[in-house]
């Protein structure tokens, strides 16, 4: 049978024994379902009133639970040694564009790094990306992305009076303050960004799809292994219920 197969089969298998081995469990919590009597009744006088006999039966027995552990456990430990020692066998190469990148992978690490690899692709996914309405240059200097400078203008604000009515004879001029807004300066203003190129994100999502990939293959093709059987419970139980 191949790796592949055994490790479907264990599954189930798996699920099936722990299941009934769980049932078998709750019974052994009542005793009561271990126990039973036989009543016959036996009256005092001959022209007494005779009584049938009463019965409650055994429903289940220890050594009969003992038997159907063993059974149940030997299934399970041949299957999961079958898979254990086929994994100590089961290597594979991670090849990429032809060229092997590591060699002679266990199937179990092959499985761990596509995990691995998953978590890397999401953690690359949700990086922050530069943004696109900025015209951005690496700056080898400070090892950051930067725009050229951006001027923007710096005003203060200045009191001064106006004219509301000229000066007569009569009368003075009537002048009012007013504020407004007077270019003093100006602000040159460079931004800086540790954020990822869009195309560079991309790149590195495909290499590790691509990585994904040939690991997956390698497990697949490490998990048509031969497998052999072993009776491993058996030697367990021999010696454990002896």
């Amino acid at each position: 049978m191949k790796l592949n197969q055994i490790i479907a089969v264990e599954k189930g298998t798996k699920s099936r024994v722990y299941s009934e081995i769980t049932e078998m469990h709750k019974a052994a919590q009542k005793p009561d379902l271990f126990n039973g009597f036989v009543k016959t009744y036996r009256k005092k006088e001959e022209e007494g009133e005779d009584y049938p006999p009463e019965r409650k039966r055994v429903q289940f027995t220890a050594p009969y639970f003992l038997s159907q552990l063993q059974h149940l456990l030997t299934e399970l430990f041949d299957t999961t040694a079958a898979k254990d020692w086929g994994n100590c066998e089961a290597l594979a190469d991670i090849v990429v564009d032809n060229t092997v990148l590591v060699s002679q992978v266990p199937a179990t690490y092959l499985l761990f790094l596509e995990k691995q690899l998953t978590d890397i692709h999401t953690f690359i996914d949700k990086l922050p990306l530069l943004d696109e309405a900025d015209d951005w240059q690496w700056d080898a200097h400070t090892s950051l992305f930067k725009t050229q400078p951006i001027a923007t203008h710096r005003t203060k604000k200045v009191q001064k009076p106006i004219v509301m009515y000229d000066a007569t004879k009569e009368h003075p001029a009537q002048t009012q303050m007013i504020t407004e807004d007077v270019l003093v300066g100006y602000w040159d203003t460079v931004k800086h960004s540790g954020a990822l190129p869009t195309p560079r994100r991309q790149q590195l999502l495909e290499r590790v799809e691509t990585l994904m990939k040939a690991t997956k293959m390698a497990r697949e093709k490490a998990n048509m292994t031969d497998t052999k059987r072993y009776d491993i419970g058996q030697q367990i139980f021999s010696w454990l219920f002896a």
